[in-house]
């Protein structure tokens, strides 16, 4: 299967060729059939990838296909044009060819009737072939070129409606801002490559711990450089003040952003070199400082909020947060796991709240909303699914990577883990009170929205519908295959990514520090502890949002200055 690795990220470019070469001389259907079709044989020949990997011995679990001699610099610096594939990479393409491939079904829904609409499944395209050459590539270099080739998508597809001034500098804003985390990412690469001399992974992986001094300045100015473009990427602070603006574009670039695409390449950066970051343990203190602060500074944010699409994006940038906070305590397997079932979810939340703004004549502000359960049944019931599964209802998926990720916190040796806890658990009670929130404003209690647009109201059609039906299963069952030691002699997905997740003599420690201590009844304290705050910030809003409305309101009245500071988003941008 090594020799047909390269076609997994060329036939979506092919398809950016057709399609963008053609450009206006190809009808709806074709440039639909090309646009789905490249991505639908790439998910499949990711899968048969994957399904070789299965059978593989775990230590010998890597494939790798180098296509010809890139860059070449005399002796010392040579770079191949190469993919490699290995338990992270196959995880990484089948979320981004999966869920990429529900999001574009959907988009010939949405974006049936938009003018741009063959540009639209262009620039579509082109983001599938860089996010895939990103999570792919064999080493630092390639892997730039996809990371700056989705930065240039965003800037497309966010200013895609380029008519409108917001949309325009929601784009600028998204390129200008990754290209400072960017700078951070070329610098730690410069020292990389200064100290092991070459930039393909594996033999980063092989010389890092020859090369590096344990806990030495030069590794963690390293890391954190990697890290500052990671945070470009992915939105944490201070360089989170794109991804929100990001919801100006149409609502599938929304989820193919915030869920299966760009925020994830950060996170995937960091993991793919847990080498390093696990001999830098002041690096990984600042990853998960950095990511603790950005899931609770977020999710007070979303409390606020009244476009349904914000609330959803500030909720992104939450759960990202997440997803760095366990990277910072070393705990790289629950990352990549909340990196998964989040995709899940967050796709079907964010086609959800376009199903609802389709349904709605474009309306956004939830203010305008509700009682649209009786009228979007399906799109109520799949929204619903979506978020018992962010809020981390047991049996979700999002309950198993969310609660991994609180014990590996609690159960780290690092400083100020209860902290870190306390912090994971108050954000995840945030998370639900808001998403209950939005689910009771928008489907539940008075119509509030004007007689013409209830005149419109009406279900979504099955090319969008469908792909929210299979996410509402995967947003289920996503988190099975991870059961923690609770409920399962083995951790299937922490089995799966061992051999990417290195151990070197010195970072061993680091390791250690997320290893989990076997306390199972203070694991199942902290568990049951977190689930009870769920189900009362549920009680609460379902109090406040359709029970008792009037409390909210006159809750609102008193906590005005409050209020604002969180709607206007902590005046920072």
């Amino acid at each position: 299967m090594a020799e047909y690795l390269y076609l997994i990220p060329l036939l979506p470019f092919i398809g950016f060729l057709i399609n963008g070469l053609l450009l206006g001389k190809l009808s709806k259907p074709i440039v639909s059939i090309i646009a789905c079709g490249s991505v639908f044989i790439s998910f499949i020949i990711s899968l048969f990838a994957f399904l070789e990997l299965t059978n593989l011995a775990p230590s010998a679990r890597i494939l790798e296909q180098t296509l010809f001699t890139w860059i070449k610099s005399g002796n010392n610096f040579e770079v191949s044009f190469g993919y490699m594939l290995d338990p992270l990479s196959a995880i990484m393409i089948l979320v981004v060819t999966g869920v990429g491939f529900l999001i574009h079904v959907y988009s010939i829904g949405y974006m049936s009737h938009d003018p741009g609409y063959s540009r639209f499944f262009t620039y579509l395209s082109l983001f599938m072939f860089s996010m895939l050459t990103l999570v792919l590539a064999d080493n630092f270099l390639l892997m730039f070129v996809g990371w700056e080739g989705v930065g240039l998508c965003s800037y497309l597809l966010i200013g895609f409606w380029f008519h409108k001034k917001s949309a325009t500098d929601a784009g600028k804003k998204a390129f200008i801002i990754n290209h400072i985390g960017d700078f951070g990412f070329l610098l730690g690469m410069f020292i990389i490559f200064w100290q092991v001399g070459s930039l393909n992974f594996v033999d980063v992986v092989a010389r890092a711990p020859e090369v590096f001094v344990y806990g030495s300045a030069l590794v963690t100015a390293a890391c954190l450089l990697l890290f500052v473009g990671a945070m470009g990427k992915s939105a944490q602070i201070p360089l989170y003040v794109w991804l929100p603006d990001a919801m100006e574009g149409p609502t599938p670039v929304s989820a193919l952003i915030h869920a299966a695409t760009m925020v994830t390449a950060g996170v995937y950066m960091l993991v793919r070199t847990n080498v390093l970051f696990s001999m830098a343990p002041d690096a990984l203190f600042v990853v998960a400082c950095v990511g603790a602060a950005t899931a609770f500074f977020a999710a007070t944010i979303g409390l606020a909020q009244n476009d349904i699409k914000r609330v959803l994006a500030y909720s992104t940038v939450s759960q990202l947060g997440y997803m760095f906070l366990a990277c910072g305590v070393a705990a790289y397997t629950a990352g990549v796991f909340h990196l998964m079932t989040h995709a899940f979810f967050k796709a079907l939340l964010f086609l959800g709240a376009g199903s609802v703004i389709h349904g709605m004549s474009d309306e956004q502000d939830m203010r305008y909303m509700g009682g649209l359960k009786k009228y979007m049944p399906i799109t109520f019931m799949t929204m619903f699914i979506a978020t018992f599964a962010i809020s981390g209802i047991p049996g979700f998926s999002g309950f198993f990577s969310k609660d991994e990720i609180l014990w590996k916190s609690f159960s780290s040796q690092m400083h100020g883990s209860v902290i870190f806890w306390v912090i994971g658990v108050v954000t995840a009670a945030l998370t639900a009170f808001y998403m209950f929130r939005l689910i009771y404003l928008t489907f539940y209690g008075k119509e509030r929205m004007s007689k013409e647009v209830k005149s419109h109201i009406h279900e979504s059609p099955k090319t969008m519908t469908i792909p929210l039906m299979i996410l509402a299963v995967l947003s289920v069952v996503g988190g099975w295959i991870g059961l923690p030691h609770l409920f399962a002699k083995t951790n299937h997905f922490e089995e799966w990514l061992a051999p990417v997740i290195i151990s070197t003599s010195q970072g061993s420690a680091s390791h250690a520090l997320a290893s989990g201590g076997g306390d199972v009844a203070m694991e199942w304290t902290l568990m049951i502890s977190s689930v009870v705050l769920v189900l009362f910030s549920i009680f609460m809003a379902y109090l406040l949002y359709k029970k008792k409305t009037e409390i909210s309101t006159s809750l609102a009245e008193k906590l005005s200055g409050m209020k604002n500071l969180l709607l206007n988003k902590y005046y920072v941008d």
